[in-house]
């Protein structure tokens, strides 16, 4: 019933930029917390960033200052805007949504690659 569809991701170069956007359905982002996460691999997967119902962030601390974590409830769609792109911020990032119940629901992932 509920789907998160993320999409955007793809090859940059470093210092390049790219905007993922995380669709939902079946569930009301008016209602949940949105956040991104990436996972690199043979590591943990880590939260990038948090958009609370109020409109609060939370950053990880290697991403301060280069990307932007917003919503669009309207769209029942989230973004996550990342500048400055690093060979570091390589991973699989994927949209989660928690609902008023503290459930979890996750996007299947899409790849950011970024590389000269």
């Amino acid at each position: 019933q509920v789907q998160l569809v993320e999409s955007g991701g793809g090859l940059v170069q470093p210092g390049g930029s790219l905007r993922l956007s995380c669709v939902g359905s079946g569930i009301s982002f008016s209602l949940t917390t949105m956040g991104w996460y990436r996972q690199a691999p043979g590591k943990q997967r880590e939260l990038v960033a948090n958009i609370r119902l109020g409109g609060s962030t939370t950053y990880a601390d290697s991403v301060k200052g280069r990307f932007t974590i917003s919503r669009d409830n309207a769209k029942n769609t989230g973004y996550l805007q990342m500048n400055s792109l690093k060979p570091e911020d390589t991973a699989v990032y994927y949209c989660r949504a928690g609902d008023l119940d503290w459930r979890a629901y996750w996007g299947q992932g899409t790849q950011v690659t970024v590389s000269s």
